[in-house]
């Protein structure tokens, strides 16, 4: 019998991009593996991880490591807060000088070129490190990332939860999206920038809402939206590794896969 092609798919989040992990560890004690990966953002750092054979728990302490807002990283007269070439500082002793076809499981890794407006997903000769970086440079967060003439920004700009370009070739397709809606009140929003945050949060997750049916297997939690982008502390990580893997164990009766 022909074995089904599993695809997995991981959105953007920032660092609740750990839930992913958390969901990995539950995919590997029930035995299910990913044959190939549609990632946006975070979800292409889970992912490339995963592909290049670490664990769950290797994946949480790689999230650990990471110090987002070390004032080394800080940038003056640039387009973005911190310079996202400071991230090859932390990818490379992982990847070395690896392309995406050198990783163990097929991974497409989707960013947004900004000249021309349009979704670039990045072939196997690509560089696992330049895609990564291009894939997670959030706008006026991180400056755009270039790479030969091309200027990348997050690939959730235009597709956060990148399910339509795999599902033409999977059998059976899970789904991790870790960025849903806040639930709020009318007295949260009472600033410029809760406004502007608000709208920004319903416009991405209006966008990706069509596509969570494209999934055999949907995961996620409210419990995420509780947590922020930017998640420092080791045991709000630890938090968050938990939630997924719990969204992935009360959902998995509930399908047939």
């Amino acid at each position: 019998m022909k074995k089904s092609k599993v695809g997995l798919v991981l959105s953007g989040g920032g660092t609740k991009g750990v839930a992913h992990a958390g969901v990995l560890k539950f995919l590997a004690e029930k035995s299910i593996e990913a044959d190939v990966l549609a990632c946006c953002s975070a979800g292409s750092i889970v992912g490339c991880l995963y592909a290049a054979g670490k664990s769950p728990g290797e994946i949480l302490s790689f999230f650990k490591s990471v110090y987002f807002f070390n004032w080394r990283h800080f940038t003056f007269n640039q387009p973005g807060l911190v310079s996202s070439k400071i991230f090859r500082n932390y990818l490379k002793p992982v990847f070395e000088d690896m392309t995406i076809g050198d990783l163990k499981k097929d991974v497409r890794i989707v960013a947004t070129e900004l000249v021309s407006g349009t979704q670039k997903i990045f072939d196997k000769d690509f560089n696992v490190i330049d895609a990564i970086i291009a894939s997670c440079s959030i706008p006026g967060v991180t400056t755009p990332y270039i790479v030969g003439k091309e200027l990348y920004s997050d690939g959730g700009v235009l597709n956060n939860f990148p399910a339509d370009i795999i599902q033409q070739e999977c059998d059976k397709m899970i789904g991790v999206f870790v960025s849903p809606p806040q639930d709020i009140e009318l007295s949260n929003l009472n600033s410029i920038k809760a406004v502007v945050s608000r709208s920004y949060d319903l416009l991405s997750f209006r966008n990706e809402l069509h596509k969570f049916s494209y999934c055999d297997w949907f995961i996620t939690s409210k419990k995420l939206s509780h947590y922020g982008t930017f998640e420092r502390k080791a045991e709000r990580l630890e938090e968050i590794f938990a939630i997924g893997y719990q969204a992935a164990k009360q959902s998995f009766d509930e399908v047939i896969f």
